[in-house]
């Protein structure tokens, strides 16, 4: 049974003291109250009063006595001496001597406060039932559970068992959780699925290739034959049943980690278990793969559909350029004739022949019939040209309507019965229709889907019915059963039922009231206060002024000029950088990991515990190879155990992935938040979101393309979320550029870290109506920098309110009765965004994408205007605001320079296929960042209290301009040492580079 899960920081922070405890620790465990006071003051002598003040707090605090009850902080001691009025603390070694007055204390206390033994009592059975619920509905990582046991068994007063006795519980708690799941899933399928589940790991006649790691393998390019290869992969998942089958008394978390160590492990691995472990896990894998597979497909499907029109649409230009010359030719002939006919000299009766002798008439008549075959009206679209790529429509138009089965609100009704009425028509030949559904086709298709004699042409229709189709299915007015990204986003709102229950704790937790006229009340209240604060100060704001363009009066705001710096502030920067340590990325990696061991929160994907000697070193190469970009190859060392090649490809597949790396980033963040220096900065309570552009030279369908990022290549997007901090606490993979604000909400209700910004800025491509009303409704306040601040629209609610100078801009008008009609939705909504049972990328996606927004929609989109407006009205009144906002944003630039210094591999290019792998290195390159971060604010702040000890005098506002976004001092070029002195090891700082100096540089 493997029970070596812990680290060496668990072992020796287990039942003792580890440095110092922080102030909220001392405050906690620490404070004797009176009655306390009154049992210590019943000893004699002071000795024995600080010794038993000490073996009480002690047990309060690490759950168990000492076995030397003075092995504890000084900072501890002289805080007890000091509340039970004892000066001198040295004659607590009399304490140390008189072990038989030790235990009688530790009875004592254990009799007076209650604590019981381990051993004892219920006590066992109540952690083994708390901690096998978590094991099984969670899967909790073995060293979570092991702090939830110790954290446990402090607070209900049981002394902690020996460490090896608790961990071996832990272990068979977890082992008895997977028996179980493994026995579950096992008992699933009848006799005969089971069988036809093996056949997954038989090889493809003729190959090396297993079914089961055709299975694994999604699509990575955008074709027709692409598309077909991932509904053939669908369909043979499907056909195993297992979808049929009750999964619900299985936790989903359990199906989704177990499915995950399938794609991981070799199909020989597989195929070597014991049966029942082996018939598990090919359920789990096909229940989970069979929506991914469905996913993937409609993926490239909308992917598809995108390129053919965007090719249609290319077409179409090409084409207007090459008749551009007969098209003029035709004009420039017409416009001839037409200067006779305005010539006032000519008579009508002698025009025709004027006209005709200077231009023949089959010219003319020439002329008429390319510009009619030419020419194009204002509001003609590119749908002739779509026609044309019927071919390549179907190339995959039958595997569409053979295989998927879409559903749809009332919206989408429509659409369905056009997709069902061609559904009914392959295999035909027909290339006219007569009974075809036409409630579908819009204007624009009219004249090319009806002939001259009243009949349906059958391509252009089946690309009318393709367009729409794709265009409902963004909306999710269309949507497909079973599919996760496809599904249909209402079902995934609360119930009813767990709406009506718990709503009057849910607004109370998001500030809202239940009245809708009460929430209206409200924001016109603030609409109109901020208007009166904006209009009193603006003839005083010289900053910003009203033009006109035209005859509508538009706000001019002038540019925020560059803040001089003051003396002192260059001359401590300077200071500072020339005193930091040179140091080798990979060590620095190394010394971040002994400072915070964040390496511990990486455990191996089946979850057996596994551990190897040195695997931090292990785990900080294979985090180097990914952030760097440059492959395992530069890292390899044969003769370290540690940095093999074997080591290193075990170490990326089993323990780098997105789990633990966001683990082990919420570390690095907490450890940051706790510094000094680091909340100089901020508070951690303002964030900002940007995104850093990679391109992927290698098909993917997780990419996208832009000109102006990634030329004629495809790429993705790292969207980031940045504290005032420094630290990034999410990032997003986003395929392309895809609209800012659709991901801007899900970093901040899906991070996992102890940060929690209430306040995020972005540049202008984040902003939206709809984003400043989601944001509202969730408590949070949308800042984004934005370029025409000026242009943009002002709205009030009442019309006849005076403001001033700013009654003219002030022209949009709220329709407070939308928000009043779908208030209890809108509440919904924000409860489910708030409780993750719906991705706020996929809810913005389908409010967002129609050209005709939802009653629900209309009303987030009017709340969000009052937002808007009032965001505006502070952002155009307050300059330090809008400099506190550039100054956010350009943190998260500087922390940009120091990611594209680290990944400096393949120029910088990502060649990861699937979306899962580029999150993986992505997520690799944040905590690499974030280590490089941590390290210079951790420098910093030694620097600073170094120059502090030495007399220096430092200004409060000139420390706050330091920034931890250094790196000359850095190499990551040719040299990956992972070679630590001892004292680092241990935790201890380096010293800094003034030894050559002696301490001129500081003052």
């Amino acid at each position: 049974m493997p029970v070596e899960f812990l680290s060496e920081g668990h072992k020796k922070s287990y039942g003792r003291f580890c440095g110092d405890p922080t102030e909220a620790q001392l405050a906690t465990y620490f404070h004797l109250d009176d009655s306390d006071r009154t049992l210590i003051n019943s000893c004699r002598q002071d000795h024995n009063r600080l010794g038993f003040a000490l073996q009480l707090t002690t047990v309060r605090f690490l759950g168990t006595f000492l076995a030397k009850p003075t092995d504890i902080p000084d900072l501890v001691i002289h805080f007890i001496a000091k509340q039970i009025g004892i000066k001198e603390t040295r004659s607590l070694s009399k304490y140390v001597k008189r072990k038989q007055t030790h235990h009688a204390h530790a009875n004592e206390i254990r009799m007076r406060y209650g604590y019981k033994d381990f051993t004892k009592g219920d006590s066992r059975f109540r952690l083994i039932r708390i901690l096998y619920t978590r094991s099984w509905l969670n899967n909790e990582r073995p060293s979570l559970m092991f702090d939830l046991a110790v954290a446990w068994l402090t607070k209900n007063k049981i002394l902690l068992p020996g460490i090896t006795t608790l961990s071996r519980l832990v272990s068979e708690i977890r082992d008895r959780s997977t028996n179980r799941l493994l026995k579950k899933l096992y008992s699933l399928p009848s006799k005969r699925q089971r069988t036809k589940l093996e056949t997954l790991l038989d090889l493809q006649k003729g190959t090396y290739c297993s079914h089961f790691d055709q299975c694994r393998q999604g699509p990575v390019k955008v074709s027709s034959f692409s598309f077909n290869a991932a509904i053939e992969r669908y369909e043979k998942l499907h056909s195993f049943g297992v979808r049929a089958l009750d999964f619900s008394s299985i936790p989903p978390v359990r199906l989704k980690s177990l499915a995950r160590y399938a794609t991981l492990a070799s199909v020989h691995k597989i195929a070597r278990m014991p049966e029942r472990k082996r018939i598990a896990i090919l359920v789990a894998f096909v229940q989970t793969f069979e929506m991914i597979a469905l996913d993937d497909a409609l993926d490239v499907l909308n992917l598809l559909v995108t390129d053919i029109t965007r090719e249609a649409k290319k077409v179409r230009e090409k084409k207007r350029l090459r008749t551009l010359k007969d098209l003029d030719k035709a004009a420039l002939l017409l416009a001839e004739a037409c200067v006779a006919l305005l010539e006032e000299s000519n008579s009508s009766n002698d025009l025709r022949e004027i006209i005709f002798s200077k231009i023949p008439r089959e010219s003319i008549s020439q002329s008429i019939d390319t510009i009619n075959d030419l020419a194009r009206e204002s509001d003609e679209d590119f749908h002739e040209e779509l026609i044309e790529q019927h071919r390549k429509v179907r190339r995959f138009l039958p595997h569409l309507l053979r295989s998927i089965e879409f559903k749809s609100s009332p919206a989408g009704f429509a659409i369905i019965r056009a997709f069902n009425y061609l559904k009914s028509l392959e295999g035909t030949h027909r290339k006219t229709l007569k009974d075809a559904p036409l409630d579908i086709i819009p204007q624009s298709w009219q004249k090319l889907v009806i002939t001259k004699k009243g009949l349906v042409d059958r391509k252009a229709y089946t690309l009318c019915v393709l367009e729409k189709l794709q265009d409902k299915l963004k909306r999710r007015d269309v949507y497909v059963e079973f599919s996760d990204r496809w599904g249909d986003t209402r079902k995934k709102l609360l119930s009813k039922k767990d709406w009506d229950n718990h709503k009057h704790q849910i607004c109370r937790s998001l500030g809202h009231p239940l009245k809708v006229d009460e929430a209206v009340q409200s924001l016109s209240k603030q609409l109109s206060t901020a208007y009166t604060i904006t209009a009193g100060n603006f003839d005083l704001n010289e900053k910003v002024r009203v033009e006109y363009k035209g005859k509508l009066p538009t706000l001019t705001i002038t540019n925020l000029e560059a803040a001089p710096l003051s003396g002192d502030l260059e001359n401590l920067r300077s200071q500072v950088e020339s005193v930091l340590p040179r140091i080798d990325l990979p060590e620095l990696i190394l010394e971040i990991d002994a400072q915070t061991g964040f390496t511990n929160e990486f455990t191996h994907v089946s979850e057996s515990n596994a551990r190897a000697s040195d695997l931090n070193v292990s785990i900080c190469a294979a985090l180097l190879a990914e952030a760097c970009n440059v492959g395992i190859e530069p890292f390899i060392q044969q003769s370290n155990p540690a940095l093999t090649r074997h080591r290193l490809i075990w170490v990326q597949q089993n323990y780098i992935r997105e789990e633990t790396l966001r683990h082990a980033n919420a570390k690095l963040v907490d450890y940051q938040s706790k510094i000094t220096l680091a909340n100089t900065w901020g508070g951690g309570e303002v964030a900002s979101a940007d995104g850093l552009r990679f391109v992927t030279p290698v098909a993917s369908i997780n990419s996208g393309p832009n000109r102006k990022y990634f030329g004629a290549r495809r790429g993705i997007t790292w969207y980031n979320f940045i504290s005032d901090q420094y630290s990034c606490f999410h990032g997003i993979v986003i395929p392309g550029t895809l609209r800012d604000s659709v991901f801007v909400l899900e970093g901040l209700l899906e991070q996992q870290t102890g940060l929690n910004p209430p306040e995020i800025m972005t540049d202008t491509a984040g902003v939206s109506d709809m984003i400043f009303g989601l944001f509202w409704l969730l408590g949070y306040q949308f800042s984004p920098r934005l370029a025409d601040a000026g242009e943009s629209v002002f709205w009030r609610i009442d019309m006849n309110e005076n403001y001033g100078a700013l009654n003219e801009i002030a022209r949009g008008r709220i329709k407070t009765d939308r928000i009043k009609r779908h208030w209890d939705d809108m509440l919904r909504v924000a409860a489910s965004l708030k409780s993750g049972t719906v991705r706020a990328s996929e809810l913005v996606r389908s409010l967002l994408k129609s050209d005709r927004p939802s009653g629900l929609a209309q009303g987030i989109i009017e709340v969000g205007r009052i937002n808007k407006t009032i965001y505006l009205l502070n952002y155009i009144d307050n300059e330090e605001y809008r400099r506190h906002i550039l100054k956010q944003l350009n943190r998260g630039e500087g922390r940009h320079v120091i990611a594209r210094m680290i990944c400096h591999g393949r120029r910088g290019e990502i060649y990861r296929k699937y979306r899962e792998g580029q999150e993986d290195q992505l997520g690799a390159l944040g905590i690499v960042t974030n280590a490089v971060i941590l390290w210079n604010t951790i420098y910093i702040d030694s620097v600073l209290s170094h120059m502090k000890k030495n007399g220096g005098k430092l200004k409060e506002k000139d420390v706050a301009c330091l920034s931890p976004l250094q790196h000359k001092h850095i190499n990551v070029l040719g040299n990956y040492s992972f070679n630590l002195d001892e004292d680092v090891v241990k935790g201890n700082l380096r010293p800094l580079n003034i030894a050559d100096r002696k301490g001129a540089c500081l003052p």
